[in-house]
């Protein structure tokens, strides 16, 4: 992986090339500028991990710069403030707006280093903890004791040692964001982030801008590929990327440099792409909704996640698992499943994979009373839950007649309206509530034709 990026923004030449010195000493990789424009630009040519910024400039001061970055595309990595004339007001204002922290000079080398590792791990603990949320309940090291499992385990090892693309193929719910970021934590990117790109929920009109970012003038939108940048970028559903971004990951993968969407230059990238399929790939070839090259790019090395139903000895070990998770973090009662249960749970097809079993557990938790689970209350439970069978056309829940982007579609639309009516139409009350960045939800918004402002009264 490689070592933190920082750009460095002062108009004193001495305190930039000295700066820069000593972080280069420490192993960071640096860049320098010595205006506001100055700084656009190298912040346009790459993201920077962390910017150490001058208040008192010739063109433009820091705070307004900090302001302007703020407002436009918000400071998703951390940003240091520095002066020598500062005041209290001053570092208050900054630090509203969004600066980590706020340092006097002259500057102390062993401050400054401290403060630089300080803001580098919080920025790289937030993103973390950003990515579990967002996985709802993912485990670092897939459960499973069973001869599959532990084979699987000590083969996603080997790869990880390589820095080749990876293919992920295996039903719905069997795994596989699981096993990309434990692939991530077994390989030398593991320090870098891990950043989780669900293309199915991505409409056509932004999915581009999504992945390569967006340049406005002055604003820039960083998109998953630079936000990967020294990690991982997990792309999941990837069969369902339109095929003229298909195209342009192709090409970028094999340079590893993109342009941003109405990007002025090239945007150099170091990113392990890890993507991942519920489909037959070949069969999506065959049916134009995969290009051929990017199948065997990608297709380096393939790692089939087997069905739950393949390894049914871990199944108890699950249950255990989901149980341990599902009380420490939602507060819900230990319960303990009878051996009935557990045997009638090994026997039971699961069509859902784990994620049905996770749904199953967390369902006995909260509906469920007493402290054991026996085998009439999974009959109960797997009864609402459903073996695959056949159902009357009444049966069928509204949309699921739809093609998969029309559901998609009118499934996101339903949903942010009723987003919208909760916040009285507020996009930024929105963006924090779902856990979706403001821009990217803006975009959504308008590809989706919601009017927000008619959403602003809240229900009585």
């Amino acid at each position: 992986m490689n070592e933190a990026y920082i750009l460095v923004v002062d108009d004193e030449p001495d305190i930039r090339t000295l700066v820069k010195e000593i972080l280069e000493d420490e192993g960071y990789e640096v860049g320098a500028a010595e205006n506001a424009e100055k700084a656009r630009q190298a912040r346009r040519a790459r993201r920077p991990d962390l910017t150490l910024l001058d208040i008192w400039m010739p063109d433009t001061d820091g705070i307004s710069l900090l302001k302007e970055w703020a407002s436009n595309s918000g400071l998703d990595t951390p940003v240091i403030m520095m002066s020598g004339h500062g005041t209290v007001e001053t570092a208050v204002e900054a630090t509203r707006l969004g600066a980590y922290d706020f340092l006097e000079k002259p500057l102390s080398t062993a401050k400054l280093l401290v403060t630089i590792k300080n803001a580098l791990e919080t920025a790289q603990l937030k993103q973390e903890n950003i990515g579990l949320r967002r996985a709802s309940g993912s485990v670092t090291e897939p459960v499973g004791r069973s001869v599959t499992m532990q084979n699987l385990r000590e083969q996603v090892k080997r790869i990880a040692q390589h820095d080749t693309p990876v293919l992920l193929m295996g039903e719905s719910g069997s795994g596989k964001e699981v096993f990309a970021r434990y692939l991530h934590q077994s390989s030398n990117r593991r320090d870098g982030p891990f950043v989780r790109v669900p293309v199915a929920g991505l409409t056509n009109a932004n999915s581009a801008a999504e992945l390569f970012g967006i340049e406005d003038g002055d604003y820039v939108h960083f998109g998953s590929l630079e936000q990967a940048n020294g990690g991982t970028l997990f792309l999941e559903d990837i069969i369902d990327m339109d095929l003229g971004v298909q195209a342009r990951l192709l090409s970028a993968l094999k340079s590893q440099s993109f342009m941003r969407v109405d990007g002025s230059a090239p945007v150099s990238i170091n990113v392990r792409i890890v993507a991942a399929t519920s489909h037959e790939p070949a069969r999506a070839v065959a049916d134009g909704k995969l290009r051929e090259d990017l199948y065997y790019h990608l297709n380096v090395v393939p790692l089939e996640i087997p069905p739950l139903r393949s390894h049914r000895d871990d199944i108890p070990e699950l249950l255990n698992y989901y149980i341990d998770q599902l009380a420490s973090t939602e507060g819900l009662p230990y319960r303990r499943f009878t051996v009935g249960a557990q045997n009638r749970l090994r026997n039971y097809s699961w069509p859902g994979n784990i994620r049905e079993l996770k749904n199953v557990v967390h369902r006995l938790l909260i509906l469920g009373s007493g402290a054991d689970i026996d085998q009439e209350e999974i009959d109960v439970s797997l009864g609402e839950v459903g073996e695959v069978g056949e159902h009357s056309e009444s049966d069928i829940p509204h949309g699921f007649e739809l093609p998969l982007k029309e559901a998609r579609e009118q499934f996101e639309r339903s949903y942010l309206e009723y987003q919208l009516r909760m916040t009285g139409g507020s996009i930024s009350k929105v963006a924090e509530r779902i856990g979706l960045e403001r821009t990217h939800l803006y975009r959504k918004i308008r590809a989706l034709g919601i009017d927000p402002k008619r959403l602003s009264a809240n229900p009585d």
